[in-house]
């Protein structure tokens, strides 16, 4: 019971802080070339941003009760008040739970003020959604390690979610902008569609690049030898993650050199086709995000091969 409340609720907290940052992000590069947000991806975003600001807030909540739970045996016990403080001025994981918990509620904060300017981009709340993902970093695997390798690992793990976030979150904003485009066709829709799919090309190579790298660093930081990939129940599920992440890349790839070609460069009654395609394998591509974000929640449960005596 514990275990499995922690699971999804690491689960939930991780993919939505993902969200916000992807979200918050995405204005940046994916509208940067309009005057002035459309009103329906505008309020989309900010309904969307809410959302996920709420749920990472009672998900962070309960990452922290079942998190205690684990240290004190019994969910009874992690109500008492001594144990609560106790692990908040006795663990690494404490104060960074209650300062992640105060950047959640900032965030909802700057929700409650109109989002950036008219193109949609808010730095400030850019600044803290990277903020709030980044410190992601000092939970779990990498308090295990100690002096340079420990800040490396913090670091490295840093840069993973990083990308990550922008990644799965920016493609809840480009499903949004090719289901739109499907059901209300029109020419700017489509320019608008056409010219986010163009850019966020440009974002996922950067995305794909560093979480290979950062990827690679970890698994070498965790796993201690490769022939734990196979032997281990930590590296077996390491190698799940790898093959759903080979997944996603495969659909980014044909989406980007066969898909969105086709949609800007085809024949014009190939467009309803085409986009269905596109929303198909994008949303594809969240599902084995998703999937993978679940993973990465029960890996953070179980000891790494490389910490085993």
């Amino acid at each position: 019971m514990i275990e499995t409340g922690l699971v999804c609720a690491r689960f939930v907290h991780l993919a939505a802080a993902m969200v916000i940052f992807g979200l918050a992000l995405f204005p940046f590069y994916g509208d940067s070339h309009l005057v002035g947000t459309p009103a329906r991806i505008y309020h989309w975003r900010r309904l969307s941003l809410w959302a996920a600001s709420l749920l990472a807030l009672v998900t962070g909540v309960a990452w922290g009760f079942f998190t205690l739970a684990a240290m004190v045996g019994t969910l009874r016990a992690a109500l008492d008040l001594d144990s609560l403080l106790s692990v908040l001025r006795e663990t690494s994981f404490g104060p960074v739970w209650a300062a992640r918990l105060v950047l959640t509620v900032v965030v909802i904060g700057q929700l409650m003020r109109r989002i950036g300017d008219e193109e949609g981009r808010d730095p400030l709340l850019l600044m803290i959604s990277a903020i709030l993902l980044l410190s992601l970093a000092l939970t779990g695997h990498t308090q295990a390690n100690e002096g340079a390798l420990r800040v490396i690992h913090v670091c490295v793990d840093a840069a993973h979610l990083v990308a990550a976030g922008a990644w799965l979150g920016g493609l809840m904003q480009l499903l949004f902008l090719i289901v739109l485009t499907a059901r209300f066709p029109s020419a700017d829709h489509f320019n608008l569609a056409t010219g986010a799919l163009t850019r966020f090309s440009g974002v996922g190579y950067v995305a794909v690049a560093v979480l290979i790298a950062t990827g690679l660093v970890n698994a070498w930081v965790l796993l201690g030898s490769v022939n734990h990939l196979a032997s281990t129940p930590y590296g077996q599920a390491l190698s799940l993650k790898l093959m759903l992440f080979l997944g996603m890349l495969g659909l980014a790839v044909h989406n980007r050199f066969r898909l969105v070609p086709a949609l800007t460069t085809g024949v014009k009654r190939a467009v309803p086709d085409t986009l269905r395609r596109l929303r198909r394998n994008v949303a594809g591509e969240q599902l084995l995000g998703l999937t993978v974000v679940g993973i990465v929640a029960f890996l953070g449960t179980m000891q790494p091969p490389a910490a085993i005596p």
